[in-house]
């Protein structure tokens, strides 16, 4: 089969030719007719998570993908061959991924896919979904919310912004003026243009009394610090990067955490049900084949690549 993999940690992807997968105990295996591109995906290749990450090559890259169920492993009962599926297809330590014709998953990181959308768009939200429904859980947004979302046109960012405001909360999203307009159609009810001078001094011009939740999906350490001046007495700050120091923030009498997903197929039951509902859109900025996985991966490294980019199989 084909498939898209790196020989060994920081190598450049390859179109390979590799052997078809079989589904062992408890694992399924699907014909992916879509995976979606995450940066993690080329920060594993990369090595960069190092030791806690141990990893067999040919390494498989891609987590997000979509397809049809081809064979089930002994002990599988929530699908059957022929279902439609989408979730998270990364293994690692067997040298699995999503960027490739077929893929094997554990059962418990997949879930039926939605039925009003291509599998293009399914492969599009596991991990940015997951990532956005777990923040707004863990930071409890709630109706009358004031909420913050810096990096808000990003995959998670667009996530969030439409399940906070789902939520009935009052969203602020960072945007060019060029995507302002797409925020408030995914329910921003004021977007801050970040180009325009620092964010926190804007928020504060127009909401001196803060905001009830920050959620950063970019800043670094200090600029992270300097953005929870916009968070009122008691309220919480979220770092997807890292940045967040929970002891300075705790001194300062704000929650603050660095966010950890935790994924699971209820979630993404979730997730394809909304999407049916028509209360989650899904923006795929372009569709690639698989052969052009590694330019869209380079691409990706340079922070410029606009919207969800996903792999047509």
């Amino acid at each position: 089969m084909r498939a898209v993999a790196v020989s060994a940690f920081g190598e450049q992807p390859q179109l390979m030719e590799l052997p078809q997968p079989e589904p062992g105990p408890g694992e399924v295996l699907v014909r992916l007719a879509a995976a979606g591109l995450n940066p993690v995906d080329w920060k594993l290749a990369d090595g960069m998570f190092g030791d806690a990450v141990p990893a067999a090559f040919p390494l498989v890259l891609g987590s997000d993908g979509a397809g049809e169920v081809l064979a089930i492993g002994s002990g599988v009962r929530r699908f059957t061959i022929g279902d439609a599926v989408f979730g998270q297809f990364q293994r690692p330590e067997q040298g699995g991924g999503s960027y490739c014709e077929l893929a094997v998953a554990d059962e418990d990181r997949i879930a039926h896919a939605a039925r009003s959308v291509t599998y293009a768009t399914s492969a599009a939200v596991p991990t940015a979904g997951m990532t956005a429904y777990n923040l707004v859980e863990e930071t409890r947004i709630t109706e009358g919310r004031r909420v913050l979302i810096v990096g808000a046109t990003g995959g998670v960012g667009t996530f969030v912004t439409q399940l906070a405001a789902g939520r009935g909360a009052e969203v602020i999203a960072t945007a060019r003026p060029a995507k302002a307009e797409l925020m408030r159609t995914l329910g921003a009810a004021e977007t801050v243009d970040h180009t325009a001078g620092p964010i926190a001094d804007q928020v504060l011009a127009i909401h001196p009394d803060g905001v009830d939740v920050l959620i950063d999906m970019i800043s670094g350490p200090t600029e992270f610090a300097g953005l929870t001046r916009t968070v009122r007495d008691g309220g919480t700050a979220v770092s997807l990067i890292g940045s967040a120091d929970a002891d300075e923030l705790t001194e300062h009498n704000l929650r603050g955490f660095n966010f950890v997903n935790r994924p699971s197929p209820q979630l993404l039951e979730i997730l394809a049900g909304q999407v049916d509902a028509g209360r989650l859109t899904v923006l795929v900025g372009r569709e690639v084949s698989l052969e052009e996985a590694p330019d869209a991966l380079a691409t990706s490294r340079t922070g410029r690549a606009q919207g969800k980019t996903v792999l047509a199989i």
